[in-house]
This record gives structure tokens, sequence and C-alpha cells, in this order.
């Protein structure tokens, strides 16, 4: 990896935070290359990129419907997408990676680099993958060719698969910004994804008045007593599950204190004393990344997992089942679970061995599959 203060930079995915993102970088001063599968979001950025809210100004993009293209001569390779693309995405960059490019999910939500890692060593190719456990900005795309950051989180975690690459990849990360620090290994930052229990639990509890287009607040009036009774249970196995696996994460309720200096007796005191979710509207369709993501890349793998360790998941799992009979979809299949993450037939030491050593690459490069 060159020693210079300035990267060559594949950001994929051109939604809000990959525009957000790219802008950043490149008024930086780091070469960026943006992709997107799709030519229509790009198609306002040919002419350069609007920076407004934390910082102000107009860069130039180089932007890109072809993977080969964005990933050439990069150092690290930032992936800005919903998790559900995770996957895919990685069948997609096989053939055109090189073997010393960094891959960084941004973030990884639960499982995600090791996901990638599996694919990626199944077809021979050694990559260190990373994964950041919350998105570094709060961003907008305003309008075609603008994007606002709102605000820029003072600490983001970041761990690698293998482990003992995780410093090399901070110091990567913090020519783009000093709040990247290293996390134990990659159970660390899937296991703190307290979206998942954020997220499903009120949407699902609260189906009627989505359903009928009532408007409300997802966090003060979506959480209720009972809601938040459910969601507390949901997050004592997630930290159940982290105990198990012999990593410390924050609960719930202490991650709100340590976020936004709330407390209270319980989850639902806590919440209720958030000013900053006060009008933060919930969603207006079931059909929303607080489901369609947060199930599949969150609660499904937490649910696997505590499963083939032998713990109790009743709550998580039936959340998992609510959104499968909502919206007709297995989640439990198509979602990350032990097996697609090279987990199956561990135990925790096993687990924690497999993160630190990482996948040993296969003999053969395979081509793009699945």
């Amino acid at each position: 990896m060159p020693h210079r203060d300035f990267l060559r930079v594949a950001v994929l995915g051109a939604g809000h935070g990959g525009q957000a993102m790219a802008g950043w970088m490149a008024w930086q001063g780091h070469q960026v290359r943006l992709f997107n599968r799709s030519a229509e979001a790009l198609m306002p950025l040919r002419s350069g990129l609007t920076l407004e809210g934390v910082v102000s100004g107009h860069v130039r993009l180089q932007v890109t419907t072809h993977i080969d293209e964005a990933l050439d001569g990069a150092d690290l390779v930032m992936v800005v997408t919903p998790a559900t693309a995770h996957r895919p995405l990685a069948y997609r960059m096989v053939p055109h990676l090189s073997p010393e490019q960094v891959v960084l999910l941004h973030p990884g939500r639960t499982g995600g680099a090791l996901e990638v890692a599996r694919i990626l060593a199944a077809a021979g190719l050694p990559n260190v993958v990373a994964e950041a456990e919350t998105f570094l900005m709060a961003s907008r795309v305003e309008a075609p060719g603008t994007a606002r950051i709102y605000q820029i989180k003072q600490r983001v975690r970041v761990a690698a698969v293998p482990a003992h690459q995780t410093r090399r990849v901070v110091e990567l990360l913090q020519k783009i910004h000093p709040a990247f620090v290293p996390a134990r290994n990659v159970l660390e930052t899937s296991l703190q994804n307290i979206g998942a229990i954020f997220h499903p639990a009120p949407l699902l509890l609260n189906l009627g008045r989505v359903q009928a287009g009532l408007p409300f607040d997802h966090y003060h009036e979506g959480i209720t007593p009972g809601v938040a009774a459910v969601m507390e249970e949901a997050d004592r196995e997630r930290t159940d599950l982290a105990a198990r696996l012999g990593v410390e994460v924050l609960s719930a309720r202490q991650w709100l204190r340590k976020a936004y200096g709330v407390d209270g007796r319980n989850l639902y005191e806590s919440i209720q004393a958030n000013r900053s979710y006060r009008g933060l509207k919930a969603p207006q369709t079931d059909r929303h990344r607080y489901l369609t993501e947060d199930v599949p890349t969150g609660l499904v793998p937490m649910v696997s997992l505590g499963k083939a360790l032998g713990l109790p998941m009743a709550v998580m799992e039936s959340l998992v089942r609510m959104a499968e009979c909502l919206h007709r979809v297995e989640y439990s299949a198509t979602g990350r679970t032990v097996e697609s993450l090279g987990l199956a037939g561990l135990g925790p030491a096993a687990i924690r061995r497999t993160v630190e050593l990482g996948f040993a690459p296969q003999a053969h490069r395979a081509g793009m599959e699945g």
C-alpha cells in the first residue's frame, strides 16, 4: 500500500451516503470514483457535486456504471449500499479485485465483513475486508447534484477480517477522517448493531397505524412502554449472545447514555428522554429498510448465531417470523446465517479464532457467481 496522504478510493453505491461520502473525500483531495449499478443516479453528477452543510463547495467526481473501472487502481473499496447488496456486490467484485485492495463495508450491519470475506476467499482472493459499526456522517441528497452533510460522528469503530489487520485499515481510514478507531474484532462491531433493536420491533408492533397511513413519531409515539418492553427483551438476547462469544457490547440503554447523555429506569424512559428523537417520523410503508434490511442483515444473523450456540432467541425469532409473514419472504433463509458467514458448526472459541485469522483463500480464483 503506497504511503501517501491522498488515497484512490472506489465508492460503490450512489445513494444519500455514497454521494456525500464520495463528495467529502473528493473535497479533501482524494481521487474518487463513484460506481452505481444504474446510470440514473449518476447523471446529475457528471458535471460535479455541490456540497452543503459541514463543508461547502463543488467537486468533480469520476462516475461509472462499470465496476471494473471503479475498482481499477483503488487503494480502498468503500461499499456504501444497503447491507442486502453486500453479497451480490461481493460476487461482482471477484473478477476485478486486486489482492492488495482493502474492502470496507460502511456500515456492515451484522456479519457483513465475515460474509464478504468468505465469498472472496472462496474465489481465491486474500483481500482484507473491514466493516464500520455505523456510517460516518448524517447526510442527504437534497436535490440532484447536491448533497448536504449535517453532521460527522466523533467516533466510528472499525474491525477487519482477519482481526490483526484492523490497525492497518484504521490507519488508512484516518487519512479520510480521524473519527475511525479500531474495535476488537468484527464480532464487536456486528453485535453493536443497535438498529436491529430500534427499527423492526416498533414498525411491526405499530403495523396498523403504518398501513392505515396515520403519521406518528417512530420513537416518542411508536415506542410505548409495551413496545419498549419487547425491544428490551430482544436487546437482552443480543447482549447475551455477545457475552457467549466473549465480546463486550453496550446495551441499548447504555448506548443511549453514551450517544445522547440520556437515561431512565428502563428503555422506554431513556428513549422518551432523548430530545434528538423528537419529530422523527415513522415509515409510511412496511416496505422499508427498517424491515427489508434490518431483519435479514440484523436480526436473522443474531438469531442464527444464538441458536447455533444453544441460546434462546425467542423474541428476535418472533420478530423475524412476523416480518416473513408480512412480506411473504423467508428472511431466515435469504438473510445472513452461520452458513453464509462461514461459522456453521463452530463453538465460541472457534468463532473467535475465525474472526482473528480470517478465511484461507482457495487455490483457484473463481469467476462471478451467486
